[in-house]
């Protein structure tokens, strides 16, 4: 099965790697478990990355967009992860599962990344257009109350907004959001009430504010 086309760079350093560190070596099989995706992924077989993002990487390009709300940089922050993984896969430890480990690093990618697009926007350069980082996500004829969400969402903390896709959006369990964020279950919780709390105040100033401009 072919991959898809932006996974192809991540994966030709995966090849070139694995022929400096393996060079004459067979490629192994990769099983289907998930230890056995885990020790695949520490021997450095390419394969076995190919499974991780051909299981995961649909999903992790969805949470990757709605964290930063644009496109191009969902598919670097999920290219950056793979190629963070591939680089650290051989000293994991297992404590947490591979997906579960997966997911972390994405999300902690989306939040460095987050963290320069702040830094740019604080300090852009002479003449340099602003960024808008939902312009590229915002379908002309999308339904007002799907962009009021978006907008409202991209407002959030990025803790509270990742507890919320993850719970509500990619269907993750509250253990498995505080694994990925790395807090315990019942943080999990709490960010996500707080999510919705303040979704909820957002999206009624945005009605109000609508209804105002009507009237």
């Amino acid at each position: 099965m072919r991959l898809a086309p932006e996974s192809e760079n991540w994966l030709c350093v995966f090849e070139r790697e694995r022929r400096d560190r393996l060079a004459g070596s067979d490629r192994a099989q990769v099983s289907d478990s998930e230890a056995g995706l885990l020790e695949a992924c520490r021997r450095g077989e390419v394969s076995a990355f190919e499974r991780l993002y051909q299981t995961h990487g649909s999903r992790m390009k969805s949470l990757a967009m709605n964290l930063l709300g644009n496109r191009s940089d969902a598919e670097d922050a999920v290219q950056e992860t793979f190629l963070k993984i591939y680089r650290a896969a051989s000293t994991f430890r297992g404590g947490a599962k591979l997906s579960t480990w997966t997911y972390r690093v994405l999300v902690n990618t989306c939040y460095d990344l987050l963290r320069r697009r702040a830094r740019r926007t604080e300090a852009p350069e002479a003449g340099a257009p602003r960024e808008d980082p939902g312009a590229a996500r915002v379908p002309e004829a999308d339904h007002p109350l799907r962009l009021d969400l978006e907008a409202s969402l991209a407002s959030l903390d990025p803790k509270r907004r990742s507890a919320f896709l993850l719970f509500e959006v990619e269907g993750f369990s509250h253990r498995e959001v505080g694994d990925i964020l790395g807090v315990p279950e019942g943080k999990s919780r709490t960010l996500l009430f707080e999510a919705k709390r303040e979704l909820q105040r957002l999206l009624f100033r945005r009605a109000a504010a609508a209804t105002e401009a009507r009237a």
